[in-house]
């Protein structure tokens, strides 16, 4: 199945100050995080965020905060993005059937989303370097039981330049400089 950003729309699953550092190498992550956001907004892709628990885990992370830019945030108790009727009126208005996944965790929010996502006959793209557990182990059994159930796998390069198209745009020039 090939994505087109008409048809696609970026979701940050929360990756908030307080649960960020104990995510194994939450540094990459976050950076592979921050240059899709970039990337999506280059594109004019539309993007979402959760918070799970602000109270309790703290707001999105500065930096992640900082590279989406002005965004309201949605807060849920629920694992599942789609568990939370604020995140189902958004996705719907928004008339995206892809749905390009990032943040943590793996294994709880991000493999629970998916799954929902795909029950409902959305498309996630699951984006393998852009997510992540406190737990290898976690990560990796997560991300197997997404694929077998049928969730795009893909990295923030590939979906980046895949939305994009071809070569010799602006649109391109600016992710080309992004992912070097």
């Amino acid at each position: 199945m090939r994505l087109y950003k008409e048809n696609t729309i970026g979701l940050v699953v929360d990756m908030q100050e307080k649960l960020l550092p104990h995510i194994t190498h939450s540094d990459e992550i976050k950076d592979n995080c921050i240059k899709l956001i970039k990337g999506l907004n280059i594109l004019d892709v539309p993007i979402v965020v959760t918070q799970q628990y602000t109270k309790g885990l703290g707001p999105t992370d500065d930096d992640v905060n900082k590279a989406i830019g002005n965004f309201s945030y949605i807060e849920k108790m629920a694992f599942s993005c789609y568990r939370q009727s604020d995140f189902i009126k958004v996705l719907n208005k928004s008339g995206k059937r892809n749905v390009v996944i990032m943040g943590i965790e793996s294994h709880i929010c991000v493999l629970q989303t998916a799954l929902d996502l795909l029950y409902n006959n959305f498309n996630p793209v699951v984006v393998t370097n852009a997510i992540g557990s406190r737990k290898a182990e976690d990560k990796q059994i997560a991300l197997w039981r997404m694929r077998d159930v049928g969730s795009i796998m893909t990295t923030y390069e590939s979906i980046l330049f895949e939305l994009c198209k071809q070569a010799g745009t602006d649109e391109f020039k600016a992710i080309s400089k992004l992912v070097k």
